[in-house]
C-alpha cells in the first residue's frame, strides 16, 4: 500500500531504484497544514535525509513563503523546542492510522536484526506480506553515525507501508532518531521485546519492561513530538494482571498500535517453548488500539487460527518468514526457487554479504543438513559474492530437481537410478508432508528436552569413568577441543585475514602443520608463522622473559622495554645527582650569605662607637 503523502518520494525514486531517500534532493513541502493534525504547538519543518543531524531541528522563518530547499537553517540552541511534523498529511491515531495509513494489514513481517533489510522486505511483499518492519536500529548509533543512518534508511517506492524500529533507553536520543527517520516511514516502533543478552548489556528491549516511568516518558515524548504514530512491540509477564496494566500504561502514554509476543523475557533460545495466545486474546479485548500477535506462526493456517482464537487485527511472523518467505501465500516452494529470486532482488538492491549468507542458510536449511551436501555447506560459508552463492544454488537445483519432478525416486539418500527398484523401496527419511528441498518451518525441540539433555550432560561430566573425546591434529598429536575448533574455523574461512585466493599478493593461508619447536616441554601448540624463535605464543613469551629477547612476530618486545626502563632509570639517577649537587652548592651560598650578614652589624657597631 502507498499512502498519498509519499507520492513525491515515489516520483523522486522512480529513476533511482537502488538509492535511499536521504541521498536524493528533498522535495518541496506544502506551505499549508491543518492545525488539528499537529500534536504540539509551534510546528517546524524537518529537512529530509539522514544527513540532517542537529540542524534537522531548526525552525524556519514563518514570514517567508519559501520551501525548505530555499531556506538556510540556523544552528538550534538548547532552548529551542525539538518538534517536527509532516505537512503532507495529518497525523492519524489508533484504528484510523491502522486502516487508512497501513491499510488494515493481516500479514506482517517482524523486525529482524540483520535480516529484514530492503531486499528481503521486497521478496516478502511479493508473496503476501502487507506490512513490513525494518531491522532493529540502535538509536544512539543512528543519531551519531551518518553512514549507519544512510544504510539503515535504504528503501524504494514499493517498500510501503513501512515501520522503522528503534531500541534505546534515552527519551531524547530516541526522539532525535525518530525525527531523522519519520520522513521515510509510516510509524516509529519502540523495541520492548528483545530478550537477548546484548539487550541486557545495552539496557533496552525486554529489559526495560520493569521501568514503567521511563517507558511512559519515552512513549509520550515520541508521541508528542513526532509527526508519525508511535507503536510498541512487547513481551508478556507471567502475571496476567501485570501484563494488562503494562499494556494499558503504554496505551495511555501514546502508543497507537501494540504488538504482543506471547512469551516471557526468559523464553528464548532452547527454552523458547510455545507462545501463549491467552494473553493476546485478553489484551485484544480490553485495548482500544489495534493489537497484533507474534509467535507460533509456521504456516498460513496458523495465521488464520490465531486471528480466529484471539481476534487480533493482524499476525506477525519472524522465524516462519525466514524459512519460507512464501508463507502468507500458503505454499511451500522449492528452496532454489526462493533463493534465486532473492538473489535477483539483491543484485538490484544490494545487501551485506553476511545478510545474504544468513538468508540462504535458512532457506536451504533442510538441504544443507544432509551429509552429502557438507561440501556445499562449507563452500557457502566461505563465499563472498552473489555469483558464488548463485552457483551453489544452481548445483542444488540440478541435484534435486529430478526428485522434485518425479524423474527419480527419493528414499533418503540420493540415487542415480532413473527407475524405482523392483523390490519394496525403503521408507523415505523426510516427513510425510514435505521433502527436504521444499521450504518448510524449523521445528524447535521442547524446553523439556533441552532441560533433560542438560541434566544428562551434567551427570556424564561428573562421572569419573566417562570416556573423554580425544582431538588430534594433522600429525596425530593430541590437542584441546578449543584448538581443534580454532583450526577448523581458520581452515574453513581462510579469507578473513587476507586477500582472496586469486589475488597474487595474497600471503600463504595460515596452517597448523608446524608445531611449536619447544622440545623441553614437548609443546603441541601450533607454531607462530612469523615467530622469530619458531614457537607458539605462550612458549615464546616465556623464552623472551627468561632469556631477555624480543619477538616481532608475536609483538613481544621484552628486551626493548627492559633496555628502555634501564635508560630511564639511569637518566633519573643522573637527574637526582644533579639536583643533589645543586642543593649542596645552594647550601654553601646560603652559608656565605649568612656570614656576610653577620659581619655587617659588627662593622656598623664599630663605626658608631
Amino acid at each position: 500500500m502507498v499512502t498519498s503523502n509519499d507520492a513525491s518520494d515515489f516520483n523522486r525514486q522512480q529513476e533511482h531504484p537502488g538509492t535511499t531517500l536521504a541521498s536524493l534532493p528533498p522535495a518541496p513541502s506544502s506551505s499549508t497544514s491543518s492545525s488539528s493534525s499537529m500534536s504540539t504547538a509551534g510546528p517546524t519543518t524537518m529537512p529530509q535525509g539522514p544527513e540532517a543531524t542537529s540542524s534537522s531541528h531548526n525552525t524556519l522563518p514563518e514570514s517567508t513563503g519559501e520551501t525548505p530547499c530555499d531556506v538556510k537553517t540556523a544552528k538550534r540552541t538548547a532552548k529551542q523546542p525539538v518538534v517536527a511534523t509532516r505537512q503532507q498529511r495529518p497525523k492519524l491515531a489508533g484504528f484510523e492510522f491502522y486502516e487508512k495509513i497501513l491499510g488494515s494489514p493481516k500479514y506482517v513481517v517482524a523486525p529482524m536484526v540483520d535480516a529484514s533489510e530492503l531486499a528481503w522486505r521486497l521478496l516478502s511483499r511479493r508473496h503476501g506480506a502487507q506490512l513490513c518492519y525494518s531491522p532493529m536500529f540502535h538509536s544512539s548509533c543512528f543519531t551519531k553515525d551518518p553512514k549507519y543512518r544512510k544504510d539503515s534508511l535504504q528503501t524504494c517506492p514499493e517498500d510501503r507501508p513501512l515501520i522503522i524500529q528503534f531500541c534505546g533507553n534515552d527519551p531524547k536520543v530516541l526522539l532525535e532518531a525518530g525525527l531523522l527517520a519519520q520522513d521515510h516511514c509510516d510509524a516509529i516502533d519502540i523495541n520492548l521485546g528483545c530478550p537477548q543478552a546484548i539487550a541486557k548489556r545495552g539496557h533496552y528491549g525486554a529489559f526495560l519492561q520493569d521501568e514503567w516511568d521511563l517507558l511512559k516518558k519515552i512513549v509520550s515524548t515520541l508521541h508528542q513530538n513526532l509527526s508519525v504514530p508511535v507503536t510498541c512491540k512487547v513481551r508478556i509477564f507471567e502475571d496476567m494482571a501485570k501484563t494488562i496494566r503494562y499494556a494499558k500504561m503504554l496505551e495511555s502514554a501514546g502508543c497507537q498500535m501494540l504488538v504482543v509476543h506471547g512469551r516471557t523475557r526468559d523464553q528464548k533460545g532452547p527454552l523458547t517453548g510455545v507462545a501463549d495466545w491467552k494473553y493476546v486474546k485478553v489484551l485484544k479485548e480490553i485495548m482500544k488500539i489495534p493489537v497484533l500477535s507474534n509467535g507460533n506462526i509456521m504456516s498460513v493456517e496458523d495465521v488464520h487460527r490465531c486471528i480466529e482464537e484471539t481476534g487480533v487485527n493482524g499476525v506477525m511472523t519472524a522465524e516462519g518468514n525466514l524459512f519460507n518467505p512464501f508463507l502468507f501465500e500458503g505454499i511451500n516452494p522449492t528452496s532454489w526457487t526462493v533463493a534465486l529470486e532473492y538473489l535477483d532482488i539483491v543484485e538490484k538492491y544490494p545487501a551485506p554479504i553476511s545478510y545474504i549468507r544468513g538468508h540462504l542458510f535458512k532457506i536451504l536449511h533442510h538441504l544443507m543438513n544432509l551429509k552429502s551436501n557438507g561440501p556445499l555447506r562449507e563452500q557457502m560459508a566461505t563465499s563472498h559474492s552473489v555469483a558464488d552463492f548463485r552457483a551453489i544454488v544452481k548445483q542444488l537445483e540440478a541435484k534435486y530437481e529430478p526428485f522434485h519432478e518425479g524423474l527419480q525416486r527419493w528414499t533418503g539418500e540420493e540415487t542415480n537410478t532413473e527407475q524405482p527398484p523392483e523390490s519394496e523401496p525403503d521408507q523415505p527419511t523426510y516427513n510425510l508432508a514435505l521433502p527436504p528441498w521444499l521450504c518448510q518451518p524449523y521445528i524447535r525441540a521442547p524446553p523439556e528436552v533441552h532441560r533433560q539433555k542438560m541434566v544428562d550432560s551434567a551427570r556424564a561430566a561428573a562421572d569419573p569413568n566417562r570416556e573423554k573425546r580425544i582431538f588430534l591434529d594433522s600429525d596425530g598429536n593430541e590437542i584441546s577441543r578449543k584448538k581443534m575448533k580454532k583450526m577448523r574455523r581458520v581452515e574453513r574461512r581462510p579469507n578473513r585475514a587476507g586477500l582472496l585466493p586469486s589475488d597474487p599478493k595474497r600471503e600463504p593461508s595460515r596452517r597448523f602443520d608446524d608445531i611449536c619447536k619447544n622440545t623441553k616441554l614437548d609443546c603441541t601448540n601450533p607454531m607462530g608463522l612469523k615467530c622469530d624463535h619458531q614457537l607458539c605464543r605462550v612458549c615464546c613469551r616465556v623464552r623472551c622473559y627468561h632469556e631477555d629477547r624480543d619477538c616481532a612476530g608475536h609483538k613481544l618486545f621484552i628486551k626493548t622495554r627492559r633496555d628502555k626502563a634501564k635508560r630511564l632509570t639511569e637518566a633519573e639517577k643522573l637527574e637526582q645527582q644533579q639536583q643533589q649537587a645543586k642543593a649542596v652548592d645552594g647550601g654553601k651560598d646560603d652559608d656565605n650569605a649568612a656570614a656576610k650578614d653577620g659581619q655587617e652589624p659588627k662593622q656598623l657597631m664599630e663605626i658608631e662607637s
